[in-house]
């Protein structure tokens, strides 16, 4: 029981650890970790949590890339609903914005492309976990936003 115990309290505390957004290597995730108590932790541990939990190594605000842990929502796999990968969709009045889970952005951008035109996307740049779409007309940048909203079924 306590081995159980101490198993959780190690996921909790390296889940805490990626949320601080400042370890770029397996290497630091294991002093951190150490630093907590944990001493035996290894690389190779390291390595399987990370993959365990869909760690990926983005850039933080200050571009170093990390080790960060993706969305509540999960890690894109290719049975993932796309509704799902889309966390937000805002615009101004000349872009739209969406945000996705880390490493879904393509994904989207890509479906978003293929509707285009007729659905008033003229394209789309993706990152990681931002697309820009450029709409058709900005006129009807409104019209585009509900279409955009209601394909991932996005109500926010």
């Amino acid at each position: 029981m306590q081995a159980a115990k101490t198993q959780d309290e190690l996921v909790k505390t390296f889940k805490a650890i990626l949320k601080e957004e400042r370890f770029g290597s397996q290497s630091e995730i294991v002093i951190a970790l150490q630093a907590e108590g944990y001493n035996n932790i290894n690389q190779s541990k390291v390595s399987r949590m990370l993959s365990k939990f869909g760690a990926v190594r983005t850039r933080n605000a200050k571009q170093e890339m990390v080790y960060c842990l993706p969305a509540e929502l999960g890690v894109p796999t290719a049975g993932s609903p796309l509704k799902n990968l889309v966390l937000d969709v805002d615009h101004n009045q000349a872009m739209i914005v969406v945000r996705t889970s880390p490493g879904a952005a393509q994904l989207i951008a890509r479906l978003l492309d293929s509707i285009g035109k007729p659905e008033g996307i003229l394209g789309t740049i993706a990152g990681d976990d931002t697309i820009f779409i450029t709409p058709s007309n900005i006129q009807e940048i409104d019209k585009t936003l509900i279409t955009v909203k209601s394909l991932f079924n996005f109500t926010n």
